[in-house]
């Protein structure tokens, strides 16, 4: 099971998020039967998007996180909730480059450095944000960072890791946690931030040693007293579902409903989710009424 916890410092300097998404990411390679390069990059977007999407307060609200750098994986798209779930879809899953150097992929490379990311913050009522700053590495986590920096004028160290296995590539562990500073901490706190996490190990290497997020918010930040604000305990979960595939359908219009009628069969595959939604030529035309 996913973990994601949420802390604050106790002077209220700053604020650090740590998820273990493992089986968000093992479930994401399952669906989109990703290659490890394309495992690794999917599987960081969605950390990504799920530690950012922790910091939604709005119950309805989602956040959206595309990168598209011109690599040969297309674009890589993560959407998560305010409790961390996310789902995930990459135009091309297959990619196959060679690492960076042994036990490191490429996934600058595979992604590309020639593009933007772009966040779309939907509030869940009126018109969404949306920022998109030019991509610094394509790896994400630099991405992420330079985002906040850039658009939202925050302060940021973000952090992200998908260990696969050499043979298969499976997952063996994936997580992150991203460090924000808040508008009133000081010279002192952002000294005592850079050297905390100058000597951090890697994300990937404290899963694997056995951390939990809690334990990793306190490695990162060992100079500060944590506070937990929040815990949760996010999946991969897609919110696809008939009634919104029908409604999908109703927004091309009565011609190209009239269009899909000439079909016996049409059918509509979810990208997150692989799912497939058939509706026959009879259901298509009671659709255009």
């Amino acid at each position: 099971m996913a973990h994601l916890v949420r802390c604050i410092a106790d002077d209220g300097s700053l604020v650090v998020i740590a998820a273990d998404t493992t089986d968000i990411v093992r479930e994401a390679r399952k669906i989109h039967r990703t290659s490890k390069v394309c495992t690794a990059a999917l599987g960081r977007l969605l950390t990504g998007a799920s530690i950012m999407g922790s910091l939604i307060k709005e119950e309805e609200g989602s956040i959206t996180l595309r990168v598209n750098g011109g690599g040969e994986t297309g674009s890589v798209i993560a959407v998560a909730d305010y409790r961390g779930n996310a789902r995930g879809y990459i135009s091309n899953p297959v990619v196959d480059i060679p690492p960076k150097y042994e036990g490191k992929l490429d996934v600058g490379g595979a992604v590309g450095a020639d593009g933007y990311l772009s966040v779309m913050r939907d509030f869940g009522v009126g018109e969404p944000y949306i920022g998109q700053v030019p991509l610094v590495s394509g790896e994400i986590a630099e991405d992420i960072t330079s985002y906040y920096a850039a658009s939202e004028q925050v302060p940021t160290v973000c952090g992200l890791g998908v260990l696969v296995s050499k043979d298969q590539g499976e997952v063996i562990v994936a997580g992150g946690f991203m460090v924000q500073l808040l508008p009133f901490a000081s010279e002192e706190t952002v000294a005592a931030v850079e050297q905390a996490l100058s000597g951090l190990k890697p994300v990937t290497t404290m899963l694997t040693d056995g951390l939990s997020p809690i334990e990793i918010c306190r490695a990162a930040l060992p100079g500060f007293a944590l506070r937990q604000m929040d815990e949760f305990f996010p999946e991969y979960r897609c919110n696809c579902s008939r009634e919104r595939v029908v409604r999908a359908l109703l927004s091309t219009g009565r011609e190209g409903l009239a269009e899909m009628a000439q079909d016996p069969v049409t059918s509509v595959n979810c990208h997150f989710c692989n799912k497939k939604y058939r509706f026959t030529a009879t259901q298509i035309k009671k659709l255009m009424g």
